[in-house]
């Protein structure tokens, strides 16, 4: 699996392994995150290519925000989308702070200009602030109708956060939550990925390689995860990944700057992994048993 694949060969196994969010359309199982990107100009050209590779190879899911890089990264997911618009499923996040009234039409406006787009697929609060969220939901569903979103949804909102959302007038029109999820950091499991699972809101994992995690290299130096990853012929990525996307309601984003982690990262669609590698993965970093604080980095 460590071999480099033709591209239409990921880009099928892409299409076929799909979730589905509340208004029908549907979003692949792995996208590119963009979290640091765009910070380091001599790092530019590579992590262009490295996007336009991931779309070639069906990674239509790219994920920015504001925040990064105060706007850096958008310019850079703006380059490597321009005249291909059509392939990309765009999400961007908005600040806390900016999300009410007109400082929320004025972030989007931002956002979309520095993307050189006029529409996000999907926008998103990225963390909860002090803005009450009945202006949030106004604020978004007004974005929609003016055609500038089509979707809008949450990130890092743990079951208390999601069940006040859903309470308020159009809360339910909550697209996706977007939570730290990976094999070293499953308490979401525990309450909040089963709630949003009933409720038919699906999760985007960021960091699901642990990016940024001090647990990282305890998952990837892991005996058994490592063990799984050399009979499949895999990368320990590819092995997270396949773990992180395994219930079919989760999609993971990881970044990758270079185009053939990218390239690897795909690949961990063609994984067939078995329910004893699973319950191994379980053995070595076991689900919660508790309500765990919510993760965050």
């Amino acid at each position: 699996m460590n071999q480099r694949l033709p591209h239409s060969l990921l880009l099928a196994a892409l299409k076929q392994n799909v979730v589905e969010l509340k208004d029908g359309r549907e979003m692949r199982a792995l996208g590119q995150g963009t979290w640091r990107m765009g910070e380091d100009k001599s790092k530019h050209d590579a992590e262009v290519e490295a996007l336009r590779t991931g779309l070639d190879c069906g990674l239509h899911v790219i994920d920015t925000a504001e925040m990064y890089g105060e706007g850096e990264s958008e310019k850079l997911v703006g380059e490597a989308i321009q005249d291909r618009r059509e392939d990309v499923f765009l999400v961007s996040k908005v600040y806390p702070y900016n999300a009410y009234g007109d400082k929320l039409v004025s972030a989007c406006d931002a956002s979309l200009e520095r993307l050189g787009t006029d529409y996000l697929d999907l926008y998103l609060l990225h963390w909860r602030g002090d803005a009450p969220l009945e202006e949030t939901i106004q604020g978004m569903e007004q974005l929609k109708a003016d055609g500038k979103i089509r979707a809008w949804g949450v990130s890092n909102f743990d079951v208390d956060d999601m069940e006040e959302l859903l309470s308020l007038p159009n809360g339910d029109k909550c697209a996706v939550n977007q939570v730290l999820y990976h094999l070293g950091s499953r308490g979401i499991e525990y309450d909040l990925l089963p709630y949003l699972e009933e409720q038919g809101i699906p999760v985007m994992a960021y960091a699901p390689l642990a990016e940024g995690s001090d647990v990282k290299k305890d998952v990837f130096e892991n005996e058994t995860v490592n063990r799984i990853a050399e009979a499949y012929s895999a990368s320990v990525a590819q092995i997270l990944l396949a773990w992180t996307i395994r219930s079919g309601h989760v999609i993971a984003i990881p970044k990758a700057g270079q185009a053939e982690h990218v390239e690897e990262n795909a690949a961990a669609l063609l994984l067939d992994m078995s329910e004893e590698d699973f319950a191994a993965l379980d053995e070595a970093f076991p689900p919660p048993t508790t309500k765990q604080p919510l993760d965050v980095i």
